[in-house]
């Protein structure tokens, strides 16, 4: 399979459309060094015995062997296999590996084009397998834009004053289409090969130019990625709290060509049906993807908590025992929820499995409702510490570095230097730009609480409950 150098070699050949600071920058930037790197891990661990089976997975698309992330899940083994990885992935990480979004818009896309083809006899499913098949031959990197500007929150797409604030078709030609508007909130874009391209919300008759769905390069013509990118460095230690980056883009589509081969979904007339399945598909794999990443924050954050109890010598506390144990059960209820949307889940007529909605958006719902909390904890037991700690150059400084080393000490057998260490990294989670970006993640990545408190209402038989509570309480519908 493609390395994570051959990887970063095309990144470096891409057009120079990413734009930071007003300035348009390669792809060898600095700034996006830190996601860059734990992307090529994503591939190159596909080597590593811990992770080989994980990391495969057997295309009946192109006959061989594939990475995970570029795989439709065809089984609740497939499912799993990607949620148990995503989680291992992200505990060597220390955060987002950024692969997940991509393959959960190829999965989404699986289905409605086969859907939207076989009720319309548009060739969308088609098109959607070659190009899956240069996916999976290429080991693609590739991300998801959903999120449009929205404008007014209280009007539909088609009542803005502006109809460019949600992306649409403006131009239907015999060889494609012409597409203008933005998405905001897109992970690692500008490190992305492929952007994937589906609507934000359900669409009504009169919306049918908003139902398009379709995927560009990444450095395609009139795609304006500007992008916020963050990343650490280290002037004496490394630290994998450290290495983490994050790459946020706001993506301009300015009067966008995308060839008919591309396009999945067209904005024709009666595609806004399609639309809204294709809207609510991303985000359901995406928060089943959660289930595992998600996990393994929880899984850091309890394991920063654990240290600092030990360092500090109160690791037996009750009440420090009492947060280690909620810390824990979070991450596990999240996780095991993940594994009961698997086993729940359906096949498609695609022969895509379908994740159990209602068992994704109720872990989704638990681990962004929880984030917060779980930094509050963090604090709680580091103390403020991450947040006044002195510079590395003075902690290993000749005037006071000495000094520093003696005063930060705190069981007489833990080494000063690991103290500072530990501290540095409470620091990236609770006090960096990074961290911040983070804890908004947290809760609003994939989809904020309120969003899948829609998906569970509108989803769970609620009517079945009202009527055990009725026999129970003797009321007769008569």
């Amino acid at each position: 399979m493609r390395t994570g150098d051959e990887y970063k070699e095309a990144l470096v050949k891409m057009k120079p459309n990413v734009i930071i600071g007003g300035e348009n920058v390669g792809r060898d930037d600095e700034r996006l060094q830190g996601v860059i790197k734990t992307i090529s891990m994503t591939f190159d661990r596909a080597d590593d015995p811990e992770f080989r089976d994980l990391l495969s997975a057997q295309s009946d698309i192109v006959n061989k062997e594939v990475n995970r992330f570029t795989h439709i899940h065809q089984s609740v083994e497939d499912l799993l296999a990607k949620q148990e990885v995503t989680r291992k992935l992200c505990q060597q990480s220390a955060g987002c590996i950024f692969r997940c979004m991509g393959i959960d818009a190829m999965n989404a896309l699986s289905i409605i084009t086969h859907r939207t083809e076989s009720m319309t006899g548009r060739p969308y499913h088609q098109r959607f397998l070659e190009y899956l098949k240069f996916w999976q031959e290429n080991n693609i990197v590739g991300t998801c834009a959903q999120t449009d500007p929205k404008g007014n929150r209280a009007l539909r797409p088609h009542q803005q004053a502006d109809p460019d604030l949600y992306l649409r078709v403006v131009e239907h030609r015999d060889d494609g289409i012409v597409v203008r508007g933005a998405k905001n909130h897109i992970t690692a874009a500008a490190v992305a090969e492929e952007i994937i391209i589906v609507p934000t919300r359900f669409l009504t008759p009169e919306e049918d130019q908003y139902a398009v769905a379709f995927a560009v390069p990444g450095d395609w013509e009139g795609v304006k990625l500007v992008t916020r990118a963050s990343n650490f460095t280290r002037q004496h230690f490394e630290c994998a709290i450290g290495d983490v980056g994050d790459v946020e883009n706001f993506i301009i589509f300015d009067d966008v060509f995308v060839p008919n081969d591309r396009i999945f979904l067209g904005g024709l007339e009666g595609e806004h049906v399609f639309g809204g399945w294709a809207a609510t598909l991303f985000a359901l794999y995406h928060r089943h993807s959660y289930t595992g990443c998600k996990p393994a924050t929880t899984d850091l954050m309890t394991g920063l908590c654990a240290l600092v109890s030990e360092y500090n010598g109160i690791e037996d506390k009750k009440h420090v025992q009492s947060k280690l144990a909620e810390l824990i059960s979070v991450s596990e209820l999240v996780y095991g929820t993940g594994i009961a949307a698997a086993y729940k889940a359906t096949k498609d007529d695609s022969g895509t499995m379908i994740p159990d909605p209602i068992f994704c958006n109720v872990a989704r719902r638990h681990a962004g409702k929880n984030y917060y909390h779980e930094l509050e904890t963090l604090a709680d037991l580091s103390g403020g510490l991450p947040a006044t700690l002195p510079l590395e150059a003075d902690f290993f400084g000749e005037e006071v570095g000495h000094l520093l080393q003696k005063y930060i000490k705190r069981k007489e057998d833990v080494d000063a230097t690991d103290i500072y260490k530990l501290f540095r990294g409470i620091s990236d989670f609770l006090c960096s730009s990074i961290g911040g970006i983070m804890a908004v993640a947290g809760v609003h990545g994939g989809g904020s609480p309120q969003m899948e408190d829609i998906a569970i209402l509108k989803q769970y038989d609620v009517d079945t409950r009202k009527a055990m509570a009725k026999r129970l309480a003797g009321i007769s519908d008569s």
